[in-house]
């Protein structure tokens, strides 16, 4: 997404600058960029390279914020923070400073899974408005994350860390360390996480390094090939344990503080817990290194239908929720309980905005500075993500139930097909044009749906076959009837695009099934992940 907003903003004498934190930051947001930008030229400036050169710069911030490297930043005509709720940092204060006095009118954009932060300072210096929030049920709904399933689990610790006091703000992680570092427990922990989750790719977050060096000793002694990260760990040995846990045989990785933030690799796919969290940011964060859904053209191999989270310590009792309200100034305007829902309504063009936002991002509206959100609203609570009906809400196609019992859904248009089919035990998607038929995705329901849904978007107009369209309910013609299966020759109930489905169907069966037979044996060989 932050890819493909400054590429549709960018002019093409304009330059931005995207900041960043950390080392794999920069570099796996440069990789993203150029995927979806490929004309956009780039460079980087951080520790090792130091060019201003790329119509889009790609910045460590603690390198630019350098007395010597911010007399050299040139004029920005943009300025795009990752990890947006950093912004208040002195190191970044600094560079935004040096940017806007070269440059008074830049545009500062930016973005963030965890827009409140835990120490409650305010982001409005920095940001005005609230361009756009998408809540976590929102995406697993639509299958851009996969459904987190979690477990609270107590291994007999959990009374005692409620009685961990904090320090600057988090909990005392020492105090954590001498509760949960002890080998029965981390045995138990290793059998529990073996019960649920013991071919899953595996993230595992400790409260200390002696904490996680003892828990990679018990997995690595149970014979589960464990490796360990920290921030004490250089750069190089950083990358060859990430190397490791994503291009080798380890399953697990262990790691205090480093993989909260950022970190990307898809196939993981359950998140352990072992230390308690203060900030609901950070716990969010944790759990979102599990949440990607896996692209299949870099991991064919791999199913990734949810994510198990298994908490043993006390953060989703504390904090209940995966879902953030956001509040640019919730240190200086501390809102009323009823006002936290996440939408309200602009009063001009009538759309739904985030309840943060202090301008309609469509219409320009100004709200006013208390405005009261309606209470009726309510809000979210627990980790039970609600399912919504995309066939119906989302989609610009008519999804059709072809054969009636839920196992093969299909749309289609003028230009291509697609379809979502059910087989042994696992959601398939298929798309179709006049240049071949292929797979395009592996997982749960919602996640090939999404995918299929992308495809026909992307080779269709919506006036092809958009589902307002009338002809779509109209009587299957005679000679659609005539071309169709015996079973339904004399079912005149059948419409036209019910029927252009099924003819699709059979008219590209044996591919269909070959495809899906495949795709089906490399699972069973690759292994589900």
């Amino acid at each position: 997404m932050l890819s493909a907003v400054v590429g549709e903003v960018l002019e093409p004498d304009n330059k931005a600058l995207i900041l960043a934190h950390r080392d794999e930051l920069t570099s796996q947001n440069q990789e993203k960029f150029l995927r979806i930008n490929p004309r956009i030229s780039t460079s980087v400036f951080d520790s090792k390279t130091k060019s201003f050169a790329g119509q889009v710069v790609f910045a460590m911030v603690q390198t630019l914020s350098r007395k010597e490297n911010l007399s050299i930043i040139p004029s920005f005509d943009l300025l795009v923070i990752d990890e947006g709720h950093h912004c208040v940092s002195p190191s970044y204060r600094s560079v935004i400073k040096e940017v806007k006095d070269k440059n008074p009118e830049v545009k500062i954009y930016g973005v963030t899974a965890t827009p409140s932060r835990g120490d409650k300072k305010d982001l409005g210096d920095i940001f005005s408005n609230v361009a756009d929030q998408i809540k976590i049920s929102e995406l697993v709904a639509s299958g851009h994350l996969v459904r987190p399933r979690t477990y609270i689990i107590d291994v007999g610790t959990q009374s005692e860390l409620k009685k961990v006091k904090k320090t600057a703000g988090d909990f005392d992680m020492a105090a954590v360390e001498k509760i949960m570092n002890k080998l029965p427990i981390t045995e138990e922990v290793f059998v529990k996480w073996q019960e649920l989750a013991g071919n899953r790719k595996t993230v595992i977050f400790c409260s200390t390094v002696a904490h996680a060096k003892s828990v990679a000793g018990v997995f690595n002694a149970h014979g589960i090939k464990t490796v360990f990260i920290s921030g004490d760990l250089s750069e190089l040995e950083r990358r060859n344990v990430l190397a490791e846990f994503e291009q080798g045989d380890a399953q697990v990785i262990v790691n205090v503080a480093v993989l909260t933030e950022g970190w990307d690799y898809q196939p993981t796919s359950c998140v352990v817990l072992l230390r308690p969290s203060s900030f609901k940011s950070t716990m969010i964060q944790m759990i979102g290194r599990g949440l990607r859904v896996v692209d299949s053209d870099l991991y064919p191999e791999v199913v990734k239908e949810d994510c198990i989270i298994l908490d043993f310590g006390t953060s989703s009792l504390i904090h209940g929720s995966l879902e953030v309200d956001v509040d640019l100034e919730k240190a200086q305007q501390p809102k009323k309980k009823s006002e936290s829902a996440f939408q309200k309504e602009c009063p001009s063009c009538l759309v739904l905005v985030p309840s943060a936002s202090n301008s309609c991002p469509l219409c320009d509206y100004e709200f006013a500075a208390r405005e009261e959100v309606d209470p009726s609203i309510g809000e979210l609570s627990g980790f039970t993500m609600s399912e919504i009906d995309l066939l119906t809400q989302r989609s610009n196609f008519e999804w059709c139930d072809i054969f009636g019992d839920g196992a093969a859904l299909m749309a289609s248009g003028f230009n291509a097909f697609a379809g979502i089919f059910f087989l042994n035990d696992h959601w398939y998607s298929v798309g179709g044009t006049e240049f071949g038929i292929k797979i395009l995705s592996t997982g749960s329901q919602e996640i090939c749906l999404a995918q299929a849904d992308d495809f026909l978007n992307e080779n269709e107009t919506a006036d092809n076959a958009h589902k307002s369209k009338s002809w779509l309910k109209q009587t299957a013609s005679t000679r659609q009837l005539q071309c169709l299966p015996l079973a339904y020759r004399n079912d005149y109930s059948i419409t036209k695009y019910k029927a252009a489905n099924l003819l699709k169907f059979y008219f590209n069966k044996t591919s269909i099934q070959k495809l899906l037979f495949e795709a089906d044996a490399k699972r069973h060989v690759g292994g589900a992940a």
